[in-house]
């Protein structure tokens, strides 16, 4: 899949801009707050339905502006397909393909994006939070319908944890909420469907983030990734240690530990089992990366993951390759990364880099380089 041409109007701090991509490598130079990161955001966002920045759209409609309009003209081969996203401040967003309205879940079916950016230190350093995210959006990009599961999900977990809230100021206890039943029916259906992704997800990762781990830190620090479930009983958002599942059906699992934590729920006002309690445990030399890795194994890891990620959507797409993204990466990187990662990179159809400073990227990535001033394109040294 390449991008061949980006449109954004009341987008972040550009007006209006539209700027021509090639095939290969893409380079966009700029000092710091110009608006290079908001460009691959922008494509990002096709992909993935959200911002590697925030949580929220409203921070990326211009100030002043009601709406920010992103526009993609993507080739597929021979064929091209045209996206249009209409982001609002209030309200939901709108979509079209090719000129035709479509659900705003419907633009991962023809944009994939793996996007790396220093944000992404996070997903091995931060919350369990970070990680779950990195994972759904993945599983998003492998199959689109999985945006549906989600946000079912997030829907039936809002308004199962608002009965509990409202039984816990009424002080109603568990055997007399017969209403929750219902809820848990629900969320046990969709939780056991994103969980079981996960899972496959986490299993699918494993070798392709050995690969690439070993690859960029140019040793082999036995990277390891597993998921801590809640349904075995324990809070890995809590930072507890989850005791392996039993055996069965883990749908069955699922029910039984709500069943058993359903006091400490009604008495807490909260959710205590489900995917979004879980967290994606990564380790290096045997040890959790969190709070042992080094600076270096930390950026490796989180590379090797999003590397991976690509990975698997190459071998299982019909579009092409991924759409490949480096936001801010290579002043980060010493010497010795940054050539490993620019030789992992650039078997790709297309690689997008940001940098503040052009001769920070190596010179195989530098093949089309796009100036960026304070929201304008100023220079192209293809036109």
């Amino acid at each position: 899949m390449i991008v061949e041409q980006l449109g954004l109007r009341d987008f972040r701090n550009y007006a209006e801009v539209d700027v021509s991509l090639a095939t290969g490598a893409n380079v966009f130079v700029g000092r710091n707050g110009q608006g290079k990161t908001n460009l691959v955001e922008a494509v990002a966002y096709l992909a993935t339905l959200g911002s590697h920045r925030v949580s929220s759209d409203a921070p990326m409609v211009k100030d002043g502006a009601d709406a920010a309009i992103v526009r993609a003209r993507l080739a597929h081969g021979e064929r091209n397909v045209l996206l249009e996203l209409q982001l609002n401040r209030q309200g939901s967003n709108r979509a079209r393909v090719n000129g035709v309205n479509v659900r705003t879940a419907e633009l991962p079916r023809y944009a994939q994006v793996i996007l790396f950016a220093p944000e992404d230190l996070q997903i091995v350093r931060g919350d369990p939070s970070a990680r779950r995210r990195f994972a759904d959006q993945l599983i998003v990009q492998r199959s689109p319908r999985m945006a549906a599961v989600v946000a079912d999900y997030d829907r039936v977990l809002r308004q199962r944890t608002a009965l509990l809230k409202s039984a816990r100021a009424r002080g109603v206890r568990g055997d007399a909420l017969g209403t929750l039943d219902v809820w848990d029916d629900k969320l046990v259906t969709l939780g056991t469907e994103l969980i079981e992704a996960r899972l496959a997800l986490a299993s699918d990762l494993s070798e392709p983030v050995a690969r690439a781990y070993a690859a960029i830190a140019g040793a082999d620090h036995e990277p390891r990734l597993e998921w801590a479930l809640s349904v075995g009983g324990c809070d890995p958002e809590e930072g507890e240690a989850a005791t392996p599942a039993s055996a069965g059906p883990l749908a069955d699992q699922f029910r039984a530990a709500l069943a058993a934590r359903r006091s400490a729920e009604l008495e807490r006002g909260l959710t205590l089992v489900g995917p979004h309690r879980d967290d994606l445990v990564l380790r290096v030399r045997n040890l959790p990366v969190k709070g042992y890795a080094s600076h270096g194994e930390s950026w490796s890891v989180a590379l090797a993951l999003r590397l991976a990620s690509a990975e698997i959507l190459r071998a299982e797409s019909r579009l092409g390759d991924p759409v490949l993204i480096l936001d801010d990466v290579f002043a980060e990187l010493d010497a010795g990364r940054r050539a490993r990662l620019a030789e992992l990179v650039g078997g790709y159809e297309q690689v997008i880099v940001t940098s503040a400073v052009e001769e920070d990227v190596p010179d195989g990535l530098r093949a089309h380089v796009v100036r960026v001033e304070a929201g304008r394109i100023v220079s192209d040294d293809d036109e």
